[in-house]
């Protein structure tokens, strides 16, 4: 489960950061990603990223949507913590999604987050 506070809920938040962030498209997934506030900005604390989901009918049936949603939150969980504070991800399934398996997922997600961040390749 991912945790309340990493969770992207609101409309308008999903809105900037398909429309004002930056994308990486993979076979089975396109991840969009704002980035957090500036660090020197004065104000409270910086947010924690927080994640949301994308997974439309056109990736199955409400089971296949529904398992899909599971897996992506469940390897998100684990990669937040490279994600700058206060940044916005959007996870967006494509039809594809639905068939890859656990380990797919896992690959096209590490591949659009790396290219997004600009970290080595692997």
């Amino acid at each position: 489960m991912l945790p309340t506070e990493h969770r992207l809920r609101r409309r308008e938040d999903f809105a900037v950061a398909v429309r004002r962030g930056r994308r990486a498209g993979r076979p089975s997934l396109v991840v969009h990603l704002r980035s957090g506030r500036n660090p020197h900005a004065p104000g409270d604390t910086t947010p924690p990223a927080r994640a949301g989901f994308v997974v439309s009918k056109a990736v199955g049936n409400a089971v296949v949507r529904n398992r899909v949603k599971r897996r992506l939150r469940h390897l998100i969980r684990d990669r937040l913590a490279s994600v700058p504070a206060g940044s916005l991800v959007v996870v967006r399934a494509l039809p594809g999604a639905g068939e890859a398996d656990h380990r797919q997922l896992a690959r096209d997600l590490d591949a659009a987050l790396q290219r997004l961040l600009g970290g080595p390749p692997s």
